[in-house]
């Protein structure tokens, strides 16, 4: 583990990582969370974060990344921003649960085109449902999914999950760098 990951994983320990009983977005009890929102907007982090998910898709032909509302935002956010001092600028969007009932009624917003190659990123995975719904929207927009990219992966089934359905899967930590 190299010293960007190293100090990144720091962070996360002393912000994000809750012990504890907690219902969490798939519906699974576990004993302990991980917010990654609780490090994501920390000056000291966002760059951190931005350089780990960006050094992991900048060799793969992306056009865009994005994720879920509202987990994947500020992680499109710090790779659209790490992008800039890099051999390759990458624009961001993120998928709503739904389209929107006004305006342009758009489900995803941001900068993709049909077409595009894209990389999802995702804050923590467990069953992979929240990926496999954005890459379900970016598909039925015209896009192509190239690979899914977590910041943690709870190692429950959700990296095979994503690989199932074709996809690759990467994560810079799991569960056993918390514990």
């Amino acid at each position: 583990m190299g010293p960007t990951h190293a100090k990144l994983l720091a962070i996360l320990r002393r912000e994000s990582y809750v012990p504890g009983r907690v219902k969490l977005a798939s519906g699974r009890e576990s004993d302990f969370y991980i917010d990654i929102r609780k490090s994501a907007f920390l000056p000291e982090a966002v760059q951190l974060i931005g350089d780990v998910l960006y050094d992991r898709i900048c060799g793969l032909d992306v056009d865009a990344v994005g994720g879920m509302a509202v987990g994947a935002i500020p992680l499109v956010d710090a790779v659209v921003h790490a992008s800039c001092g890099g051999p390759r600028r990458i624009p961001g969007f993120f998928v709503r649960k739904e389209a929107k009932g006004h305006g342009l009624g758009k489900r995803i917003e941001g900068r993709f085109e049909s077409g595009n190659g894209v990389a999802i990123l995702e804050d923590v995975v467990t069953t992979g449902e929240s990926a496999l719904q954005a890459a379900e929207a970016v598909e039925t927009a015209g896009g192509r999914v190239l690979t899914v990219v977590a910041l943690v992966d709870r190692l429950e089934g959700g990296a095979d999950a994503i690989r199932a359905k074709g996809y690759g899967f990467d994560a810079v930590f799991t569960r056993k760098d918390f514990l």
